[in-house]
């Protein structure tokens, strides 16, 4: 066995990421598109069971332990990671694509965890390069964001931390597998995944940070953090029966929010956490069906979602704008990109012969399967919710509705190429799901192209497009501003210390007053007595010191007589 192959993938991804800085030109280019392969065939080559062991304490870490639930979310970090770097090549800074492979290699470090140690430890550094991803887009408002997204993490990080270190102590295990939300730890371990799938009322820090970040930086920033949540829920938590109440408000919460925002950033931003919702009410469900559908929605929401947010990245580069207000019209000299922006809309909204259809009509079915009427129901009519904000309203707005005059021509060839990657695989997954099937975790009976499945879903979506255009008047985009759950952190929370500051600055400064009063009054009297001029400082006779020597001797022979 070499080197490369007795380390874990994600490893060797972080290794390979640190030599970025050091490589320039072309060759520097070339590393960055073949480091991902590279990692990709590590991947695809892990074994079932436990590789690789390391002794730590009293404990055995396993940093690597294949299946197939592993090897599915591995391998489409590592073809994210690919398309992320050819899309980012030449519009990216340098650190800004090294901090976006430690966050991908460490992605595929937590997807082989065995043990919660390893997971943790991968867990902090994926956040810490999400957070670089973020600071080196080098713009004030995305070094605020930075900030915030950091401290959030931070409390995630630290309710998982907490949580891992209560069940170590009260089980003596280190073994990552399923467990149930009935004790303090497994509680604070499932509220640290939680937080990473931007579960609600914990999901403003999705939409506050990634839009902040570069054209390049967000399509990376979608694709890792809620989807290695959605996979260590799917380990530790199926069928935790919370999470199916927990996913249909992600659903609906960011279907919402997306309808009402004009930022083109934003309205993907949200959609995120809308399709995260699909994925953690699959988990809750918890058959193999569910479970199966959760995990390829999963794999194939990487895909439409990075080719949505590297079509709307390629206009923000190319206009300068983001506001659906400011767009429109691009599709006359933005071909390619509204062509692959409107592939990707079609996904997300599982249009049939697209990748998002044979993903998610699987959770749905799962719902069907276990009787979960209601479920379903509201399933379906998130579906129709999808088709308005990001079927349709995405690519209407900005590349149709009114022409803004803007005639900016396609991005550069390597952002096309990474456009062109995802759309093909975006039709080639939904006209052939079968590949995909076969990486599924358990073995698949399910078969997404059914009459009336087809014709269901056509229907619901048609209704959709038609009450979109109905309502086009109440669409319009305006320069508006939506409260989220974010203002108790951005507005509330400053103006509270503010407030506190001014009511007990008074009380400070009194209570300082005083005790500085206090304390140079003390000092002024000791002074006096103890100063040179003090009685405490006067000289003595030898027969007084030797007085109190024996008096002081005598105290303490009856003191150890006693």
């Amino acid at each position: 066995m070499s080197v490369i192959e007795a380390l874990p993938p994600g490893v060797t991804m972080i290794i390979g990421a640190l030599a970025i800085p050091f490589l320039r030109g072309v060759l520097q280019k070339v590393w960055i598109l073949i480091l991902p392969l590279l990692v990709l065939g590590l991947v695809w080559g892990v074994p079932d069971g436990a590789s690789v062991f390391v002794s730590f304490l009293d404990y055995t870490l396993i940093p690597v332990k294949g299946d197939a639930l592993s090897r599915l979310f591995a391998i489409i970090f590592s073809i994210m990671a690919f398309a992320g770097g050819l899309f980012a090549l030449n519009h990216c800074r340098t650190m800004e694509i090294t901090a976006a492979f430690i966050y991908a290699g460490s992605a595929i470090g937590v997807t082989f965890a065995g043990d919660i140690l390893t997971l943790f430890l991968f867990w902090e550094a994926m956040a810490l390069g999400s957070t670089a991803v973020l600071l080196t887009a080098n713009t004030p408002q995305a070094s605020r964001a930075a900030m915030r997204y950091l401290t959030v993490h931070i409390l995630g990080g630290s309710l998982l931390l907490v949580g891992i270190i209560v069940q170590i102590s009260t089980t003596g295990d280190i073994v990552f597998s399923a467990m149930k939300p009935d004790s303090l730890a497994t509680w604070m371990i499932l509220l640290g995944f939680l937080i990473n799938a931007a579960a609600v009322p914990l999901s403003a820090w999705l939409p506050d940070a990634y839009p902040e970040a570069s054209p390049g930086g967000m399509v990376f920033l979608s694709a890792f953090t809620t989807k290695t949540a959605v996979y260590v829920l799917i380990r530790g938590f199926p069928g935790t029966e919370i999470l199916i109440f927990i996913g249909l408000g992600m659903v609906f919460y960011g279907i919402i929010y997306a309808l009402l925002e004009n930022d083109m950033r934003r309205i993907l931003a949200y959609s995120i956490v809308n399709q995260v919702g699909f994925m953690v009410t699959g988990v809750g469900i918890g058959t193999e069906m569910a479970l199966n559908g959760a995990a390829a929605h999963a794999f194939t929401h990487i895909i439409y979602k990075a080719l949505l947010l590297m079509s709307a990245g390629s206009v923000l580069l190319m206009t300068g704008k983001r506001k659906c207000s400011d767009l429109g019209g691009l599709f006359q000299s933005m071909p390619l990109t509204t062509v692959c922006g409107i592939i990707g809309a079609l996904s997300i909204s599982s249009f049939p012969l697209t990748s998002g259809f044979i993903s998610k009509s699987m959770i749905s079915q799962a719902a069907a399967d276990e009787t979960l009427t209601t479920v379903y129901f509201l399933l379906a009519a998130a579906s129709a919710g999808v088709f308005l904000h990001a079927g349709i309203k995405f690519p209407w707005f900005v590349f149709f509705q009114k022409d803004s005059g803007l005639r900016p021509p396609d991005p550069p060839l390597n952002m096309r190429l990474a456009m062109i990657l995802f759309a093909v695989l975006c039709i080639g997954l939904g006209v052939f799901p079968e590949p995909l099937y076969a990486l599924l975790p358990f073995p698949v009976d399910y078969v997404p192209y059914k009459a009336g499945k087809v014709l269901g879903m056509m229907e619901l979506l048609l209704f959709s497009g038609l009450a979109f255009f109905i309502c086009l008047p109440l669409m319009k985009r305006t320069l508006t501003i939506s409260l989220d759950v974010d203002w108790f952190y951005r507005r509330a929370l400053p103006w509270l210390a503010r407030s506190l500051v001014a009511l007990f600055a008074p009380v400070d400064r009194g209570v300082r007053t005083a005790f500085l009063g206090g304390l140079n009054r003390g000092m002024e009297r000791l002074f006096r007595y103890a100063g040179p001029k003090g009685p405490w400082a006067r000289t003595m006779r030898a027969g007084a010191m030797v007085y109190w020597a024996l008096s002081l001797l005598l105290v303490y022979l009856v003191m150890y007589l006693a």
